[in-house]
């Protein structure tokens, strides 16, 4: 390791590039400083696949590494002042507001619970299946997956065939019903953060959703319907059916808090803010973010301890977001450097690999790549690098260049449901179901089911969708 930090000082250093106020100059830096973004990116890949044990006890000190190699030859180079600025500025307008917003979401959701059961059949699986993709825009992809999977697994617990039950519930409840809105996928709530208005979603992407969705409704309940046929009588039900009921309807009040605090910080500018570290803090920001504490903190006051057991709530995934997103957002400020460089910087492959000889985005080419990249290296990232590589301009991005900024989105959000890894909440379910009982594919095995289901879909709105 101390060759490693040798070898990436050693080529940083004589990059010279220009360190201002503002951040780096991204045409003067060495395409070295990508590495540890891509060692992070990496390590969440394949952490819980290839060294699942020592991922698991230690993947907070390896985020550390990573960040590490980008703070300590910063900090070398061009001085503790200078990097603190850098951190301190990533830090206060991107990821604390991104981390609080899904704490408070996480918490909420997390006390929202769907008591009793229903007898697992075709209509109300298909039902169960729509209602948690609308509610995914609305609590976001974790909080409407972790309400809705326990009640779905305890209807489907007498069937001999449930495992596609699972797989679609990754398809559209933990993915595709984030697209709308903000609030539903990681990825939407960082473009939200970079300017992209509030409804911008909800108005240019609800075409590709709302076809993407019905698509694979009617698939799942034409799959869904043959399989129930097929069984003919199934098991004893170890969980009898009873008479449904939610708790901790509180939340959903808290809920509405949180989101009304999010449309209200993009639409109220007060014109009052506070400089921290040549950092501009404004104040609608900071009211949604004590917003966010208190929702948070109301939350755990409110809900009873049994709500939550019930639920399976523990505080150990939003830990590892908290942990591993840390590390993303150090490594990844010298990548959007670079990428802002456009032509003129180490990613100019790329910049032409998704643009057209005019000097037009390749809309299809900037769907496709975000897509891939987002179904194995975490899909919020992966949004940020091609927000960037589009222009990282919001209002541009949200006009002229609206058919880019859809790619990006519909690529990041839809194909993040490719893999086991591509979003936070697939592996969350995964896990759920094998601890009760599911017999889940494997990595691989899940691909075969997304490349034979999902890929034709994307190839499909490609064509109708994507000019």
């Amino acid at each position: 390791m101390t060759k490693l930090i040798s070898v990436l000082l050693f080529g940083l250093a004589f990059t010279s590039p220009a360190f201002a106020a503002e951040g780096l100059d991204g045409a003067k830096l060495s395409s070295l400083w990508a590495l540890p973004f891509a060692g992070m990116l990496l390590s969440i890949a394949l952490g819980p696949l290839v060294f699942a044990d020592i991922w698991h006890h230690h993947y907070g000190k390896i985020a550390a590494l990573w960040a590490a190699l980008i703070i300590v030859p910063m900090a070398a180079i061009y001085g503790f002042d200078a990097t603190a600025h850098v951190i301190f500025h990533t830090a206060a307008l991107e990821y604390v507001p991104f981390i609080l917003m899904l704490t408070a979401l996480f918490t909420a959701a997390g006390g929202l619970v769907l008591r009793g059961n229903l007898q697992g059949a075709p209509v109300l699986n298909t039902g169960l299946l729509a209602l948690g993709t609308a509610l995914a825009s609305v609590i976001g992809t974790t909080g409407a997956s972790m309400v809705l999977i326990r009640p779905l697994l305890r209807a489907n617990d007498n069937r001999q065939h449930n495992v596609h039950v699972v797989v679609f519930f990754i398809f559209l409840v933990s993915n595709i019903g984030g697209s709308l809105t903000p609030i539903g996928d990681p990825p939407l709530f960082l473009g939200f953060l970079r300017g992209v208005s509030f409804g911008w979603t909800l108005t240019h992407l609800w075409p590709e959703t709302l076809f993407a969705s019905i698509t694979l409704l009617a698939l799942f309940f034409a799959l869904d319907s043959w399989l129930y046929a097929k069984e003919g009588v199934v098991a004893a039900d170890p969980t009898p059916g009873s008479k449904l009921a939610v708790t901790g309807l509180i939340n959903l009040v808290l809920i509405a808090v949180a989101i009304s605090a999010v449309i209200l910080s993009g639409i109220w500018k007060p014109g009052v803010s506070f400089e921290i570290f040549d950092t501009k803090l404004d104040l609608q920001n900071l009211v949604r973010e004590l917003v966010m504490i208190a929702v948070t903190l109301a939350s755990l006051a409110l809900t009873k301890n049994t709500d939550r057991e019930l639920n399976g709530f523990e505080w150990g995934p939003i830990e590892e977001v908290a942990k591993l997103f840390a590390a993303i957002f150090i490594t990844i400020v010298p990548v959007m450097a670079m990428l802002a460089a456009g032509k003129n910087g180490a990613f100019a492959p790329l910049v032409a690999l998704v643009t057209n000889a005019n000097g037009t985005p390749d809309n299809v080419a900037f769907f496709w790549l975000t897509g891939a990249l987002s179904s194995f290296l975490d899909n919020a990232p992966t949004y940020l690098v091609f927000f960037e590589l589009a222009g990282g301009n919001a209002p541009q991005l949200m006009t002229d260049m609206a058919m880019t900024l859809a790619a990006v989105s519909l690529g990041a959000v839809f194909m993040g449901a490719n893999t086991y890894i591509g979003n936070a909440p697939n592996f969350m379910v995964y896990a759920i179901a094998r601890r009760a009982g599911v017999k889940m594919p494997s990595f691989f095995g899940y691909m075969l089911w997304s490349g034979a289901i999902l890929i034709p879909l994307f190839v499909a709105i490609t064509f109708l969708f994507i000019k």
